[in-house]
């Protein structure tokens, strides 16, 4: 649990699950809330490896390993609501409510409770009780479409369904509607989802669109790669280089320390062009290395930078001067963001395995040993 951060004095329960919801989780405790995570009880047997401690969306909360197919244990979870600011979940539409937790319930114990919900398709519509993954969301979003080569899409990670479009917004709902309880309304629900959340990034391309100064053809834009002046290009020794120039001053900065002369070259802004564009410039970064253009960009407003890879960017000395990254544990990794002048974040602890937190948060919600003792022996916790 962080000790520092805007969210302290926050209590956050969070239902075990994969990808975004922890994610969601993580940006929360990152900020100093006291998250508690419920994860499964036979998760807690031999839970003692390092892919639970390597499991980062888990670092700086409390964990607490209860059977929610059990009475007793939904009970436990029920409890846990009761005395928290905010509850999260990405189950299937419905499974929630099935289990005994859905919103009513835990409205009815505690009518302020922010109920986050994290689903790829939403809580309604016709797609909803189907399964996806981050690439189906997507895919209907409209933004696989335009990323990658003419021919062919190119998948971003699972970065734009998962966690862009779903766990980061689904903090942000949560920590709106934690504010709207804090003026004094009610707790509500909080129906994020990835469809939804991956289409909201695309709202400036959807006015380029309307403006007619962006395609829907892939690879034909300033911004989806086609540009001679945004893309990327591989330098001799197999690296590349990221070019960003798209304003006039920095793309006249690119032409110079490339040793390009702009009369020899169409207009920047002549896509017709831009074909020659690409080779005159791709042939200058075949020239040297990685390294070398680094060098030669280093001080300039050029808007160029080597592309690095995971293992790299931690050592990147920008990198290095705004600690960016931080090792939690034995494992380096991005730091909490963003950061707070008068609240900021303190490193958190490591990801806690399965159960780790089952005593210490039974006895918070007011168990004797006695109960605790009862419900170990009737598996409703781990």
């Amino acid at each position: 649990m962080s000790s520092g951060g805007p969210l302290v004095g926050v209590t956050v329960v969070e239902l075990g699950g994969i990808g975004p919801s922890p994610f969601c989780g993580m940006m929360l405790a990152d900020h100093g809330a006291d998250v508690v995570r419920v994860d499964r009880a036979d998760l807690a047997v031999g839970a003692h490896t390092s892919s639970t401690r390597h499991d980062m969306l888990n670092r700086g909360k409390r964990s607490i390993a209860v059977d929610v197919k059990n009475g007793e244990g939904v009970e436990v979870v029920l409890r846990l609501a009761a005395t928290a600011d905010v509850l999260i979940e990405g189950f299937r539409p419905g499974v929630a409510e099935r289990l005994g937790l859905g919103p009513d319930v835990c409205h009815r114990r505690n009518p302020a409770l922010v109920y986050g919900r994290m689903t790829g398709w939403g809580q309604d519509g016709p797609l909803a009780p189907r399964a996806g993954h981050d690439i189906d969301y997507i895919a209907l979003s409209g933004v696989l479409g335009s990323i990658g080569s003419e021919d062919v899409p190119t998948v971003p990670l699972n970065l734009v369904g998962d966690f862009g479009g779903g766990g980061m917004l689904l903090a942000l709902g949560v920590v709106s509607a934690l504010l709207g309880v804090r003026m004094g309304r009610p707790g509500q629900v909080v129906d994020a989802a990835m469809v939804d959340g991956s289409a909201l990034l695309m709202t400036s391309h959807h006015g380029y669109l309307a403006e007619g100064w962006w395609s829907p053809r892939r690879h034909s834009n300033p911004l989806d790669g086609a540009a001679p002046f945004y893309t990327t290009y591989r330098t001799i020794d197999g690296g590349h280089m990221a070019v960003g120039a798209l304003e006039p001053r920095f793309y006249a900065e690119l032409l110079r320390l490339l040793e390009l002369d702009p009369a020899d070259l169409p207009d920047q802004n002549d896509r017709s062009g831009w074909p020659r564009l690409r080779e005159a410039i791709g042939a200058k970064f075949a020239s040297k290395t990685r390294e070398e253009w680094t060098n030669v960009f280093e001080e300039a407003d050029a808007c160029v930078g080597p592309v690095l890879d995971m293992s790299e960017a931690p050592n990147h000395p920008h990198n290095r001067a705004r600690s960016t990254f931080i090792a939690v544990g034995d494992v380096v990794q991005p730091a909490p963001a963003p950061r707070f002048t008068a609240t900021p974040a303190t490193a958190p602890n490591p990801p806690p395995y399965p159960g780790e937190h089952t005593d210490v948060v039974l006895d918070s919600l007011g168990y004797s040993r006695e109960e605790v003792g009862m419900l170990r022996a009737s598996r409703a916790v781990a």
